[in-house]
């Protein structure tokens, strides 16, 4: 059983940076593959980024890339993703999450069994 909790986001202008964090329970951790999630009101859920167990793999999605790094400190059970160049279309409530499987594709949602309450980011043109 593992457990997240999201902190980190707020109101920042365009063009400006947020480091999102997300603190994990559980002693097996260090052992699921972590993402990060968005979701506009009357969208569908989104993937935004994800690292495997050790670290060593990071994959993001085009919209993201080259503004966000996501990263992980095992030794505190925490995920984080920061975000910079933000645009007012990276808006939205995000959502960490963690899977054990590791045959479905990391974008997958269906694939991850524990998620975080959110937590809301806006950006403000």
């Amino acid at each position: 059983q593992v457990q997240l909790v999201e902190s980190g986001g707020g109101l920042v202008q365009a063009g400006g940076s947020l480091r999102l964090s997300c603190a994990a329970s559980g002693r097996t951790f260090s052992s699921y593959r972590m993402g990060w999630f968005r979701q506009v009101p009357g969208k569908e859920r989104e993937f935004v980024a994800a690292i495997s167990s050790r670290g060593r793999n990071t994959y993001y999605a085009d919209s993201v890339k080259g503004r966000f790094t996501i990263s992980r400190y095992s030794a505190k059970n925490m995920v984080y993703l920061q975000m910079a160049s933000l645009k007012p279309e990276d808006t939205a409530v995000y959502y960490c999450a963690a899977t054990s499987d590791y045959v479905s594709h990391y974008a997958r949602i269906e694939a991850y069994d524990y998620w975080g309450q959110g937590t809301q980011v806006t950006v403000s043109s």
